[in-house]
């Protein structure tokens, strides 16, 4: 059974950090894009990161990122990460992790969550002001 297990939430105060972690099974980031996206009240999902391997590890970052996260995959654990920095009260959303396949789709858009075929719950990220 395809699965993916997003963990790591809670609440921050403004600042602080967090490092949320996606445990799957089955994806190989040689085949498939792992990508996390948020979603807060009332505002569309939006891509936060995303990682797969073309020879070498490729990341992509949403804009309002900035620099303050970072993610990373460690393969044996079948678990990504995203270590999130000099977090905002505008950071606060649910964030989810996905996998969306690369076969045959050179042009994959790996911010885009409607190219993402399976779905972990989400975790809950609170960061008072």
């Amino acid at each position: 059974e395809v699965q993916l297990q997003a963990s790591g939430g809670g609440l921050v105060q403004a600042g602080g950090s967090l490092r949320l972690s996606c445990a799957h099974s089955e994806f190989t980031l040689d085949d498939y894009v792992i990508g996390w996206f948020r979603q807060a009240p009332g505002k569309e999902r939006e891509g936060v990161s995303c990682i797969f391997n073309r020879s070498e590890i490729v990341t992509y970052y949403g804009r309002f990122v900035k620099g303050r996260f970072a993610i990373s995959s460690d393969s044996d654990k079948h678990t990504v990460y995203l270590q999130m920095n000099s977090l905002k009260p505008e950071d606060t959303a649910v964030y989810y992790c996905a996998a969306g396949s690369r076969i045959s789709r050179p042009a994959f858009d790996g911010l885009d969550f409607k190219n993402y075929n399976y779905w972990g719950q989400g975790t809950l990220v609170t960061v008072s002001s």
